[in-house]
């Protein structure tokens, strides 16, 4: 039978049993399917926005992606943490790609892949912001840099730094950062 006279092959039930966790996004962020290793990996979300399932600071980039993908961008992969119905982090890599419906996105379809669980800012006993510092200075930045872009005061900035040490057992910038990446806890 040549190829234009067959059936449309039907994907969803087949994507059911990939062993990647993969779902499909609408146009609104919200999760319309989800496979089972989705489903074992960051619980049932239909019905609900992914962003549910990712960790704050990640939520701007995953909007970011799903902005580009309804303008009709390319398919593209990128990395956030997510969080597990345990309260667990976990590093994915996110696949993800639009689904035309005629001229128009009408859904998202994504795969990711989990890496082991990462321990968050609060199991490090860590706050959001010195959490946000310690992934600052694990990119380089500098008292002075961090303090311009988070607009804090340098003296807060070195408060939350030794915040950090000390949480961290860590004695200098190097080995919090060290100990961190270690640890699972930058991004």
């Amino acid at each position: 039978m040549p190829a234009d006279e067959r059936a449309p092959i039907a994907l969803i039930p087949t994507l059911e049993h990939v062993r990647v966790p993969a779902g499909i996004v609408d146009q609104e962020g919200v999760v319309t399917w989800e496979n089972d290793a989705a489903r074992t990996a960051v619980g049932d979300l239909v019905g609900r926005p992914l962003t549910s399932v990712v960790a704050p600071e990640h939520v701007p980039l995953v909007e970011r992606q799903h902005a580009r993908k309804l303008a009709g961008g390319p398919p593209t992969d990128y990395h956030v943490d997510v969080v597990t119905p345990d309260g667990r982090r976990r590093r994915a890599e996110i696949s993800s790609v639009s689904i035309p419906e005629g001229d128009v996105v009408h859904a998202i379809f994504g795969m990711a892949v989990l890496g082991p669980p990462r321990a968050g800012p609060k199991a490090a006993g860590l706050t959001a912001r010195q959490y946000e510092i310690l992934q600052l200075l694990g990119n380089g930045a500098s008292t002075e840099d961090i303090a311009a872009m988070l607009h804090l005061t340098k003296e807060t900035v070195r408060n939350h730094i030794r915040h950090i040490f000390a949480a961290l057992g860590a004695h200098s910038r190097l080995e919090a950062v060290a100990i961190a990446h270690r640890e699972g806890l930058l991004s």
